[in-house]
């Protein structure tokens, strides 16, 4: 693995610990150049999944990607690695068991705001105002009211 602060490819792994679900393990690395710790997580790659953007563009599904989404929506809330592990996983599985091989990214973001309002309802909000592209404040607090009536 490449270290993200120095770029040095030689590194050791001080800790690996599989997830409770038994379909991710997390790995703390340290890099033997400049002793920088940092954490990889390992999966497996379901069958090949494509998803489909707004725009009709065409990409190679990444867990990754939508880890790093859901992270950023989490950002500074008592929403542990572990949950968001659960849920990549979750999504994941559920992609790799559906009948098609595309898959819009539509569908993706709406998989990951139905599991995060059951899970914190600010990174719903958080998430939700990146997907659907809130505009003004206006579509902010519709969306806020909206999750206060249910």
């Amino acid at each position: 693995m490449r270290c993200p602060k120095c770029s040095c490819n030689d590194d050791k792994v001080i800790e690996s610990r599989v997830s409770k679900e038994g379909e991710t393990i997390r790995r703390r690395r340290q890099c033997l150049s400049c002793s920088h710790r940092f954490t990889t997580y390992e999966t497996v790659l379901p069958a090949e999944i494509t998803v489909v953007k707004n725009d009709g563009r065409r990409e190679e599904f990444k867990p990754d990607k939508l880890r790093a989404g859901i992270k950023l929506a989490c950002w500074k809330r008592a929403v542990s690695p572990e949950t968001m592990d659960k849920l990549v996983g979750d999504i994941t599985n559920s992609l790799a068991s559906l009948s098609e091989s595309e898959v819009s990214s539509r569908q993706i973001g709406e998989m990951v705001m139905a599991a995060l309002k059951e899970i914190d309802e600010v990174a719903y909000v958080r998430f939700a105002s990146v997907y659907r592209k809130f505009n003004d404040a206006d579509a902010f607090i519709s969306e806020v009211k909206k999750l206060s009536r249910n």
